[in-house]
C-alpha cells in the first residue's frame, strides 16, 4: 500500500460499526485524494495522517478489545498529534470514566459517561422516554467548529445510545441534544472531535462532517 497518499485509518479493534463508518468516510473522500483504510495494524494507524475511532456495544468490551488488540497506544499517540474523529462509543471512550461497567476511559477529555435516568418520565407528546434513545434528534452547535462548516445549526442526526457524555468543561462540548435534558452530542478539544450520534447513519449532514474532517487543519 502506498502510504505516501493522505491516509485515514478507521481503527478496527473488533467493536465498531466498521462497514458503514468506512463506507461513509470513503464516500466523503471521493475525489479528494484521501485513501481510507480499515485496519487492525498498529503500524498502519501510526503511519496514517488522520484516525477515525468507531465504537458500538458495551464500553467495558470496547476498552478491553482496544487494549488487547494492541491499538490502544497508537490511538493515544494519534490523539496527541493528528486529527482524530470518535464515533458513538468511540466518543465515550475519550472521557475519563463510564458508569457502564464502572469502566476507565482513555482520559483524553476530562469528564464522565452517565446512563440516562428517564424511568417513568414522559416526553412532550405524552409518550414515555425509551432507553436507549434510538432515532433522529436535533443537535445544537454549542460552539463554532471547522467540523460544523456548512451544516445548519439544529440539524437532525441519528442516535442509538443508553449512555451520554458529560464533559467537565463546557469548553469541550461542541454540540448538544435534548433527551429528557440536555447532553453532549459532540465533544471537541484541539485535534480531537467526536460525536455521540452516528454520522454514517445521518445522511448528507453526516457525510458533511466526515468531509469537513478530511479538510480540517487543527
Amino acid at each position: 500500500m502506498n502510504m505516501q497518499a493522505n491516509t485515514v485509518a478507521v481503527v478496527d479493534y473488533g467493536m465498531g460499526n466498521l462497514r458503514s463508518v468506512s463506507q461513509a468516510v470513503k464516500e466523503a473522500a471521493k475525489g479528494t485524494g484521501w485513501q481510507v483504510v480499515v485496519t487492525a495494524d498498529p503500524e498502519v494507524v501510526r503511519a496514517a495522517d488522520r484516525v477515525v475511532l468507531p465504537g458500538q456495544g458495551a464500553m467495558p468490551d470496547c476498552m478491553r478489545e482496544l487494549a488487547s488488540s494492541g491499538l490502544r497506544e497508537p490511538v493515544l499517540e494519534a490523539a496527541r498529534s493528528k486529527p482524530l474523529f470518535g464515533v458513538c462509543v468511540g466518543m465515550q471512550m475519550l472521557l475519563d470514566h463510564s458508569e457502564e461497567g464502572d469502566t476507565p476511559g482513555l482520559g483524553l477529555i476530562p469528564g464522565v459517561v452517565r446512563k440516562f435516568q428517564l424511568e417513568g418520565r414522559t416526553q412532550p407528546d405524552g409518550s414515555r422516554f425509551k432507553v436507549p434513545q434510538m432515532g433522529w434528534n436535533r443537535v445544537h452547535q454549542s460552539q463554532s467548529h471547522a467540523i460544523w462548516q456548512g451544516v445548519p445549526d439544529d440539524s437532525f442526526f441519528y442516535f442509538v445510545h443508553s449512555f451520554y457524555a458529560q464533559p467537565l468543561s463546557a469548553a469541550h462540548c461542541a454540540g448538544e441534544a435534548d433527551y429528557g435534558g440536555s447532553f453532549a452530542a459532540a465533544i471537541a478539544r484541539d485535534n480531537i472531535f467526536a460525536t455521540q450520534f452516528h454520522p454514517e447513519k445521518s445522511a448528507d449532514q453526516g457525510l458533511a462532517l466526515f468531509r469537513n474532517f478530511l479538510h480540517w487543519k487543527p
